[in-house]
Formats: structure tokens, C-alpha cells, sequence
């Protein structure tokens, strides 16, 4: 008998997980597995988390990969710490290497920007593991080398990527394919797959600590791959990359802290979104969506405008966050819909979260964007290349503007609860700008309405897209759809869930922890 893995007829509503001395949660089952035994091997969260991360560049390569991005906040020795490690664009792009394009194109040699995801997992082993990173990445050699059966939502996004990439023009995207399809279409929903050179790469990276990818084999393939079709990145973009370690921004919301990361990530969005609607009495449903998805527009009529490298902001992120602006943007909210000329792009993204024995706690996120990213992959490494300079601006009077060396605007943000000093734990919503308006809905389902973190998740979600235009999923109820209507919202269903991002969440309550992960994928926690 064939079934349809794609297919539930009847509802179903998880059960919050609940656990003492190790808990993690992410999109892929496998994963969450890699990560779990890495804990019982005696390692940390941060441990645990770089080994989910790295078996998601395995299992779940259609938001991820090793040539992506990787942000992090984590809890360890009662401080909240923070790590970017997003790459720059190479030295030799620029706005007059891009002459006759009216915008930066989505895939090929434009769009890939330094990738930071290794130098992001040997920097978080090396100053707060207790494991080697050879011995962290073990069970992601494991599963590349050996295989694993396809999960549904992963399985579904392949096939639109294959279909999306088919499009293509060009020599230099023959080696996706022939990575990623080599039998010609896409693997199948519990087809097993392996992938040797992706193994062999992760075996590299965990050997040498990263340097193999920024100077040595690796980084000269990279080199020598871009050389060949025309491409912009180099060695020396590589050799010079460096993570970049600060101070987490936060504001208050109902008494709780809530912590993002400073830009070049858009965290800076959904901080003001909270700090607006922390001064707002929410009321009831209609007037909840409403004030919502009016502080979210808001939020996000300054941050893409400002946020871009900080080192060529136009003013300081404290400065956004300042009370007088805060007010006269909640001063616009009132009863009907404000028209922000913006659009927003959908993205492709894995989140996930860790905590152990010990109290260590980690929100850590890392994406290639647009699911596989640029649609070039260095050959016999099994490397896709981010396309995250997609988020450059072509016009120079915009902050955000393309030049040599610069960090873009980047959506992918992990978030922190803490109280009184106090860690509460680690939340995130991926989904390119979803990200922002998921943490703004999660964080209003956990502590206005005092939802558990499952249900938090499992609550319906809704994505303001551009101008007055807002997608709701179908659980949405009909008569908060009219009345939302009435205020002048452009309240659209769909039944696509992938637009309305992934979640999950950990909180800490006394010695135990609670975790949810998201219904709208394969996700799972896993605890002992």
C-alpha cells in the first residue's frame, strides 16, 4: 500500500516535553538524535547544538548548509552571550562590478557572500565546549556517509527547489545537480540518501578546527571554483573572516527580558515591535492581530531602512530603540490599517534550541537563504554557497547598499527570555521575514496568554507580506478575518505553511525544562 506522508485529514496537537538533564528541539528527528546522544557523550549544550547544526547541513539541506550563515545566543556561566557569524561580500564586489543590474540577482556568483557557518562551530566548541569539534560533528559524518531516509517536509522542499533551479542558465550550476539531483530529479519522501563528499567535508572542518575551510583544501577549491566561472570570492576573503562576539540588545515585555542579536540581523525588528506593544493593552483577539501586525509593519519600515553592517549604519541601534521613537510609532497605530510600502521575501532557515544538566542554554540559527542558497556548489565538497548578498540594495543612497567587504542585511535571528537576571530560555522562528513576526506572535502567545511552549507553536500564525496585504492560516477563525478586514487588512488564507516560518522553544521552570518544536514541520525534541 502507498501512503501519503503528506497527507492528514484530522487535526493533532502535540504535548509539551518536559526534562531534567538534557533537552534539545529542531526541525529534522535525525538531528535532534545527533545532538541528544552528543550530550550523553558528556558534552554541552553548545556541544549539542553545533552537532544538530551540523547533521541539519546533512538531513535537511534545503534550509541549510556549510557555505550559509550562523547567528547564536547562548547561557553559559550566568551570562547571556552572543556570536555573528555572518560573512561579508567578497573584497573584489561591487556596486560598479554589478553595472546594468536594477537589482542584486537572486542566485550565481553576485549573490554569495563569505560563508560563516564553520568558523561559527569552531568558535563555540573551541571557547565553550567540552568536546573536540571532530568528536562534535561525528554523528553528521555518520549520517552523509551511511544515509537516512528523506523526512515529508524536507522531501516537499526539494522538489520545488529542483523545479526552482531548473531554471537556471549556466555552466557553473551543472554542479548542483549533479550533488543534489544526480539521478536527475530530486530523492524521494523516505528514499535513502547519502552524500560521501559531504562527509568528507564535515571529517575536514572537524580535523583542522574550520581552517581547512578558510585556508586550506577546502578554501582552495572554493577559490578555484569561483575563479573558473567568473566569480568574485577568493582565498583572501576567506583566510580574513573572523566571527564576530556582542552584546545581545533587549527590551522589556511584560516584565520579561527579551534578547535579539544587534545588527546586522534583523532582531533589531522584532525589539521594537515588542517595545511598541509592551505600552499597549492588547484586548481582545481582532485587536491583538491588529496592534500586532500594525507594530510589526512599523518595526519593519525602520529596519529596512537602517539595518545593514553596523559599522556603516547611519545611527545606532540604541537610538531606534529610544523611547521617544518607540512612542510616536505607537502613537499610528489607531483602529485601521496602515499601507507600509514594503515586500518581504520568503527564506530558508533551520532553528534549534539545546539546554543540559548544567544550566547551559543555546538559541542558535544558520541558513544559506533561499533553501539551497546561490545554486553553486563547489564540486567534490558537497559546499552549496549562500546566497545572502540578495539582501544588498543596488541604490547608493540606502544603507544597506552594496560594497566590498560589507555584511548585508540579514534576516536569520535566534531570541532569549530571561527574568530578574534569571534564564529563561531559548526561542526562534525561522522563515526569512516571518522571523521577526514569529518572535513578536510566540512571545505574546507565552506571556500575555501564558500558552506552554507547544502551544505556543501550535498556535495559528499570520505574515504581513507588503502594504496592507497580511497571509492567515486557515485555523484562523472567519469572523476575525472579517472584522480585521473591516479595519482595512487585506486578509488572505492559505493553506501553504511554509510562509508562516518553523519554531521551537525551551524554558526553564526550577530544575526541569519544557520544550515544544514545531507541528508546521518534521521536528522533534529530544530529552533524557
Amino acid at each position: 500500500m502507498e501512503r501519503d506522508p503528506l497527507y492528514y485529514p484530522y487535526p493533532s496537537r502535540r504535548k509539551v516535553v518536559f526534562g531534567n538533564d538534557g533537552i534539545v528541539c529542531t526541525s529534522q528527528p535525525l538531528a535532534a538524535q545527533g545532538g541528544l546522544g552528543i550530550l550523553k557523550k558528556g558534552g554541552n549544550a553548545i556541544d549539542a547544538s553545533v552537532a544538530i547544526a551540523a547533521c541539519l547541513t546533512v538531513v535537511e539541506p534545503t534550509s541549510c548548509g556549510i557555505g550559509g550563515d550562523a547567528f547564536a545566543l547562548f547561557w553559559k556561566d550566568g551570562k547571556l552571550h552572543g556570536l555573528n557569524s555572518s560573512g561579508p561580500s567578497p573584497s573584489a564586489l561591487s556596486m560598479d562590478a554589478l553595472e546594468g543590474y536594477d537589482e542584486m540577482p537572486s542566485y550565481g556568483w553576485p549573490s554569495v557572500t563569505v560563508p560563516g557557518v564553520p568558523m561559527c562551530w569552531t568558535s563555540l566548541v573551541e571557547k565553550h565546549g567540552e568536546l573536540s569539534l571532530s568528536e562534535v560533528l561525528k554523528p553528521a559524518v555518520e549520517y552523509a556517509e551511511k544515509g537516512f531516509p528523506i523526512s515529508p517536509t524536507v522531501g516537499e522542499s526539494w522538489k520545488r527547489a529542483f523545479h526552482s533551479y531548473k531554471k537556471l542558465d549556466g555552466a557553473e550550476f551543472k554542479h548542483w545537480f549533479d550533488t543534489f539531483a544526480p539521478d536527475g530529479k530530486p530523492p524521494g519522501i523516505g528514499k535513502i540518501w547519502a552524500s560521501p563528499d559531504h562527509a568528507a567535508t564535515l571529517r575536514s572542518i572537524g580535523d583542522s578546527n574550520a581552517e581547512s575551510f578558510y585556508s586550506g583544501e577546502l578554501a582552495e577549491k572554493i577559490d578555484d571554483f569561483s575563479r573558473e566561472y567568473g566569480g568574485y570570492l577568493r582565498l583572501e576573503d576567506l583566510e580574513s573572516f573572523q566571527p564576530e562576539w556582542v552584546d545581545p540588545i533587549e527590551v522589556e515585555y511584560r516584565g520579561y527580558d527579551v534578547w535579539e542579536l544587534p545588527p546586522n540581523g534583523q532582531g533589531l525588528v522584532a525589539s521594537i515591535a515588542l517595545k511598541i506593544l509592551d505600552g499597549m493593552e492588547l484586548g481582545d483577539t481582532v485587536h491583538r492581530y491588529h496592534k500586532q501586525i500594525e507594530a510589526v509593519k512599523l518595526a519593519f519600515e525602520v529596519g529596512k531602512r537602517h539595518i545593514t553592517d553596523p559599522k556603516f549604519m547611519d545611527i545606532e541601534h540604541d537610538e531606534l530603540l529610544a523611547d521617544h521613537r518607540i512612542s510616536s510609532m505607537r502613537d499610528r497605530i489607531n483602529d485601521g490599517a496602515n499601507e507600509i510600502c514594503l515586500k518581504n521575501d520568503i527564506g530558508g532557515t533551520v532553528y534549534l534550541a539545546a539546554a543540559d544538566k548544567d544550566g547551559n542554554m543555546v538559541s542558535y540559527i544558520q541558513s544559506n537563504y533561499m533553501g539551497f542558497g546561490s545554486g553553486l556548489v563547489v564540486p567534490g565538497t558537497r559546499i552549496a554557497l549562500q546566497n545572502r548578498g540578495k539582501s544588498f540594495s543596488l541604490n547608493r543612497s540606502h544603507a544597506n547598499y552594496l560594497e566590498p567587504g560589507k555584511r548585508p542585511y540579514h534576516t536569520i535571528i535566534p531570541g532569549f527570555i530571561t527574568k530578574g537576571g534569571s534564564p529563561i530560555g531559548p526561542f526562534g522562528v525561522m522563515g526569512g521575514h516571518m522571523q521577526p513576526q514569529g518572535h513578536v506572535q510566540v512571545i505574546s502567545n507565552l506571556l500575555d496568554y501564558d500558552l506552554n511552549p507547544q502551544a505556543s507553536l501550535d498556535a495559528p500564525r499570520w505574515r504581513w507580506e507588503e502594504g496592507k496585504k497580511v497571509f492567515v492560516e486557515p485555523d484562523v477563525p472567519k469572523h476575525i478575518v472579517l472584522s480585521l478586514k473591516r479595519k482595512g487588512h487585506d486578509i488572505r488564507y492559505t493553506t501553504s505553511s511554509s510562509i508562516f516560518g518553523r519554531g521551537q522553544i525551551i524554558l526553564k521552570e526550577g530544575d526541569t525544562y519544557q520544550a515544544g518544536t514545531e507541528p508546521r514541520a518534521d521536528g522533534q525534541v529530544a530529552v533524557y
